[in-house]
């Protein structure tokens, strides 16, 4: 796999690094580690791409804060459960199984799961973002295989390659609640009804198509197939 993941869990490895630590050092670092879970799942999952889609879904809607930010955060999770599901359960049949049954150290655990993530973002990571951050690192070629490129360069390519799918999703969702906009601000307009904002009549209607299309049910499904 990847160089930097590779010598970090050989380093593991070799000196037994967790099993040498004292129970308060131990705690500290599992702490440490939980600090950092959140930059981890926004920049490592599909997280990003879900909670960005449904936050363009409650805009185009034009329902201001509602849904509000918890109920959309906790959708984003399940779906983020969902569509990474096939990956979790790679790293805990490679990883986490064997590791808590003492088969395997600390070192190769990460690896192995290092593994089935990096494997999960270069699906979904574009060739063109892949090659600027290989440009940006000052890399001359591409890896022979796709598995021995660089955490370092894997990780950002595939962050900005889903903030592009993301926005795509959301153009394509913005679009027929566009042409509502448009409509109603023409109707309103021949009639000669200039003071009336668009917005007081083409909001109820915007909702009426979404709960009539089952909405939800659609973005959800579009989310789930977008990782295939």
């Amino acid at each position: 796999m990847q160089a930097d993941l590779a010598n970090l869990a050989e380093k593991l490895q070799g000196a037994e690094f967790f099993n040498q630590l004292s129970a308060p050092l131990q705690t500290a670092l599992f702490l440490s580690v939980l600090a950092f879970l959140p930059a981890l799942l926004v920049s490592l999952t599909s997280f990003t791409r879900i909670v960005i889609v449904l936050s363009f879904v409650r805009r185009a809607v034009t329902s201001q804060d509602i849904p509000p930010n918890i109920v959309l955060i906790g959708l984003a999770l399940y779906l983020t459960l969902f569509t990474m599901g096939p990956t979790l359960e790679d790293i805990n049949n490679k990883a986490l199984t064997p590791y808590l049954e003492k088969k395997i150290p600390a070192g190769d655990a990460i690896a192995r799961a290092g593994q089935s993530l990096h494997q999960f973002m270069r699906r979904q990571t574009r060739k063109q973002d892949l090659m600027l951050f290989l440009h940006l690192s000052g890399t001359t070629s591409m890896p022979e295989r796709p598995e021995d490129t660089p955490f370092v360069v894997l990780a950002p390519s595939y962050l900005i390659s889903e903030l592009k799918t993301a926005f795509i999703m959301g153009f394509c969702i913005f679009l027929p609640f566009l042409m509502i906009d448009l409509v109603v601000a023409s109707v309103l307009t021949s009639m000669g009804i200039v003071l009336l904002p668009p917005v007081l009549i083409s909001a109820p209607l915007k909702l009426l198509l979404f709960v009539l299309a089952n909405g939800w049910h659609l973005i959800a499904y579009a989310i789930g197939m977008s990782f295939r």
